[in-house]
């Protein structure tokens, strides 16, 4: 029996779970547009304010905001440029720094 690919029409739907997560997620009410904040520092703040604000987290407040902000690049991948890339990996030594945290390779 030939192998049938999956259908297309189903992947779209498939396709949005990471839109969802970061829209809805269970751990933080991110702010609108955070991610396309032009500022290191603002998208960092935006992101400390959500985690700290959260009743829901099942971590700290820094583990809640820097695991959304990986879990979005990792998931935006190649549709990001190297401007809003190099941004977000910015945001997250802003993001340390607002916790407390030494930066990467301090």
């Amino acid at each position: 029996m030939p192998r049938v690919k999956p259908s297309t029409a189903v992947r779209p739907a498939k396709a949005q779970w990471s839109q969802q997560i970061t829209q809805d997620s269970n751990a933080l009410d991110l702010e609108s547009g955070v991610f396309t904040l032009e500022d290191p520092v603002e998208i960092a703040q935006s992101l400390k304010r959500s985690a700290e604000a959260s009743q829901r987290l099942k971590s700290t407040p820094f583990r809640a905001a820097m695991s959304m902000l990986c879990f979005y690049i990792n998931r935006a991948g190649n549709q990001l440029s190297d401007t809003q890339r190099a941004r977000l990996e910015s945001a997250k030594d802003e993001l340390r720094v607002l916790f407390g945290r030494p930066r990467r390779g301090e």
